[in-house]
């Protein structure tokens, strides 16, 4: 490793010490919604380990159906944002940076779950999956609404001191299933080819932007895959991939989050590029690279449909992404599990003290370390 992880990176307002994220990891260790003593503690623990820039754990904006999980944050509501506000100021102290993570699971949504148990999931064609009926369709009223949710959440990100946003459009969620092909059916002004369904997530990042002004970053988080489909290509080629990223660029993305299950895999046969490298190269955007970094395995057990229950350390991967950022391919890497059980791990890469890294198991979920 020549260690061009650790150089220092910036985006506009946004000034980093080193190239390393913690990628949004869901905990569900919010009761009542609200991020508590324990939440605080455990980002500030991150912060105050070198971790270059934090983004949260998926917190969901103000819609009525909007969250799809039990114990997950919210980010709207004066107790809410009020917790959030703890948070932001103790990674502030460990001289950290911090973005929240914006999040609607559309379709995904199950019910006899809160804020009203009453409340169906909303997405584009009232799917969860290819076939698979969930909920109801969003009219044009329902798309202002969640347009509405997320703008007010990246104000108030913007009012209580975080760095950034970034907006959740990957695996299978609200903004992603307007993306897929095979979740979005509609024939209105969201329908259409993969440049026409990235309508609505293009109506929300404009109005986004000129609610929180040109200089306050703003990330998407993209996937190919589906936690539906994981083999699941949003683009076969990077011409398709081009045609489906310009629109999002041109609405104001300033970063772009590429998650994949194993970075190291290239995503298009006939070049070694993964999905954060093609997309530098399409857009000229700085870009996040993510998926089983530090390990040796892939996060889901494809044939199982379950999450690997451990994973070894890999460390022959630190050279490969220490070259592919020094090339310019991506700016940054998100590390997952590796930080779920050891907020030192990024010590531990710079002084190369891989026999002290913790491998993953499934026991690091049970707990907020």
């Amino acid at each position: 490793m020549q260690q061009s992880i650790f150089k220092p990176f910036e985006l506009g307002q946004l000034k980093l010490k080193n190239r390393i994220v913690m990628a949004p990891m869901t905990r569900s260790f919010s009761p009542g919604n609200v991020p508590n003593q324990k939440n605080i503690e455990y980002y500030q623990r991150r912060a105050s380990n070198d971790v270059g820039l934090i983004i949260t754990e998926g917190t969901c904006v103000g819609h009525k159906a909007a969250s799809g999980y039990p114990d997950v944050p919210y980010f709207y509501g004066n107790e809410k944002l009020a917790g959030w506000k703890k948070v932001v100021d103790a990674v502030h102290q460990e001289g950290g940076k911090i973005i929240p993570q914006l999040w609607h699971v559309g379709g995904v949504r199950k019910d006899n779950l809160e804020p009203d148990e009453s409340v169906p999931a909303y997405s584009p064609s009232g799917l969860l999956s290819p076939n698979k009926p969930n909920g109801k369709a969003m009219i044009q009223n329902d798309v202002d609404e969640v347009i509405t949710a997320f703008v007010d959440a990246a104000v108030n990100a913007q009012k209580l001191g975080f760095d950034g946003i970034e907006i959740h459009g990957a695996h299978g969620y609200l903004l992603d299933q307007f993306f897929w092909e095979k979740t979005n059916l509609r024939d209105d002004q969201y329908g259409g080819d993969i440049s026409e369904r990235t309508r609505f997530g293009v109506e929300l990042i404009k109005k986004i932007r000129t609610a929180v002004g040109s200089a306050f970053p703003i990330v998407l988080r993209y996937s190919q895959w589906k936690l539906q489909n994981y083999a699941l290509k949003l683009a076969e080629t990077p011409e398709e991939l081009e045609v489906f990223l310009k629109p999002l660029v041109a609405a104001g993305v300033d970063m772009f989050h590429c998650s994949t299950r194993r970075f190291w895999e290239p995503e298009f046969e006939g070049s070694s590029l993964n999905l954060a490298g093609w997309t530098k190269k399409i857009t000229g955007k700085p870009t996040i690279t993510v998926g089983s970094v530090g390990l040796d395995g892939g996060f889901v057990d494809e044939e199982q449909r379950g999450m690997n229950p451990h994973s070894d350390i890999s460390t022959e991967q630190f050279a490969l992404i220490d070259q592919s950022i020094e090339a310019g391919e991506y700016d940054l890497v998100a590390v997952g599990r590796c930080l779920l059980q050891d907020p030192q791990w990024v010590h531990k890469l710079k002084a190369k003290n891989y026999d002290q890294m913790q491998p993953y198991t499934t026991e690091s979920l049970k707990t907020l370390y």
